[in-house]
This record gives structure tokens, C-alpha cells and sequence, in this order.
């Protein structure tokens, strides 16, 4: 199978009904991410100089992963790589809240298993019904 052929049928896939009920998904993470981000300028603003820094740096991967889900949203298939990055972090991130919270000493351990696992189911589902895995050039 020639990589137009694969590029042409991970398209295609993208675009029939599951494809574009993924891509829903990815617009609703992206606006989600957006928000999130632009709530978050709010805690730079008023948060202690002892954690500026870290809520600036959330800040900004708010806004990179708002971004990077828009990316996914609008070419699901264009983006070789990405699905499975976007979906490790927030596994990762869903993961070790199971363990904080396990361990019963970190405050937000549950704000993050909500939003954080929750984020995480929906890419899961977007990756299969867009077919993600089909991403990218093959060569």
C-alpha cells in the first residue's frame, strides 16, 4: 500500500461519521484547555511569589495544549506523533494523582484525577473514532 493510499483511507476516516464525532471531542478540549488557560492568567496575577513561577509555567501549558488539541481538531490525521504525546501526558498526569492520592499527603490530588482522567478518556475515544494511530506521512 502506497503512503498516498494510507494518507487517503486515515482522511477518509476523519471524515465519516466517528471521524467527525472525534474531532468534536478535540474542539470541546481545546475549548476547555482555552479556558482553562485564560483562568489561570488569573492565578499568575494573584498568586504568592513562592509559586509564581509554577503557575506561569501551567499557565503556558494550558495554552500550548489548547493549541495542540485545536491542531488535532482541525487535521486529526496531519500530525504523526502528537495523538500519542497529548495522551501520555495526561495519562501520566491521571497516573500519578492515583498515586498521591494513594500516598493521602498532596492537596488537588482529585481536582486532577476529575479533569485530568476525565481528559483523558475523551482523547482516548477521539484517537480511536479519528483514527489517530494512521496519522503522519508513511514512507
Amino acid at each position: 500500500m502506497s503512503s498516498a493510499t494510507v494518507a487517503d483511507t486515515g482522511q477518509a476516516a476523519a471524515s465519516s461519521a466517528a471521524g467527525r464525532i472525534g474531532r468534536v471531542l478535540m474542539w470541546v478540549a481545546a475549548a476547555s484547555a482555552a479556558v482553562a488557560a485564560a483562568s489561570a492568567a488569573g492565578m499568575v496575577v494573584e498568586s504568592e511569589a513562592a509559586v509564581r513561577v509554577v503557575e506561569t509555567w501551567r499557565a503556558y501549558g494550558l495554552v500550548v495544549f489548547a493549541g495542540l488539541f485545536a491542531l488535532l481538531a482541525w487535521r486529526p490525521q496531519a500530525y504523526r506523533g502528537v495523538w500519542e504525546l497529548v495522551i501520555f501526558h495526561k495519562l501520566a498526569l491521571t497516573l500519578t494523582a492515583v498515586g498521591y492520592a494513594v500516598a493521602g499527603d498532596v492537596p488537588g490530588t482529585g481536582q486532577i484525577l476529575v479533569w485530568d482522567g476525565g481528559l483523558s478518556v475523551l482523547l482516548v475515544v477521539a484517537y480511536l473514532l479519528c483514527r489517530g494511530w494512521r496519522s503522519g506521512a508513511r514512507g
